[in-house]
């Protein structure tokens, strides 16, 4: 299967002054708290939606929306006190993101399997369409936002943050795709094999946060 495109982002934006600073600091922190109310919003809407319809791709896509709240909280943490323009703590900020991919990977990529191999056979939900068709296109112009942060920072972990919400796009497009396939001509097995490369751009965006690259998709 084709994988995603994606291409590495340079931080290349000049020093701010210290005034300027504060002022994206505090963009970077109203950003990250209004991505933690979206994502526990979402979470909710298709944890519901996924056991009313027995769907593992929508339960998983719950699951997803808390580890992106979890990156939300990462860079509230980074730009907080002592942490704020620390090396030390953008490295920590970094892996703890590069954490949370590897882990939306491996849950995405288990649950996907299991399903292919069990042939469960998920209800329509159109709660579900309706969550994935209003996250695909709101994530990308957030992502968007969150790495021109990012880049005016000079914070590779923001970057990467800004990475991992383009990534729950992906997710939803994905889940978009899978339920729209199930609803109307019954192909089950269209969410989970999407799902699979969403796991492996994951296992990429992770393995790049790890190492200290601006891993960023292309919007």
């Amino acid at each position: 299967m084709t994988q995603l495109p994606l291409i590495q982002t340079p931080l290349v934006a000049a020093p701010l002054a210290a005034t300027e600073r504060a002022k994206v600091e505090r963009q970077a922190r109203l950003l990250a708290w209004g991505g933690i109310g979206y994502h526990f919003g979402e979470f909710a809407v298709a944890l519901v939606a996924g056991i009313a319809a027995g769907s593992i791709a929508l339960i998983g896509f719950g699951a997803d929306s808390l580890i992106e709240a979890l990156a939300g909280f990462v860079v509230l943490w980074l730009f907080t006190g002592s942490r704020v323009g620390s090396e030390r703590a953008e490295r920590r900020a970094q892996q703890l993101i590069a954490a949370s991919f590897f882990i939306l990977a491996a849950y995405v990529g288990v649950e996907s399997i299991r399903t292919l191999a069990g042939g469960h056979e998920p209800s329509a939900s159109w709660l579900g369409i309706g969550l994935a068709a209003f996250t695909a296109p709101t994530m990308p112009l957030l992502a968007h936002v969150k790495r021109g942060v990012g880049q005016k920072l000079q914070s590779a972990a923001t970057v990467n943050e800004a990475a991992q919400t383009q990534l729950c796009a992906y997710l939803s497009v994905a889940l978009l795709v899978g339920l729209l396939a199930n609803a109307l001509f019954g192909w089950w097995w269209a969410d989970p094999a999407a799902a699979l490369v969403i796991a492996s751009v994951a296992v990429r965006e992770g393995r790049e946060s790890w190492r200290g690259e601006a891993c960023c998709d292309t919007c």
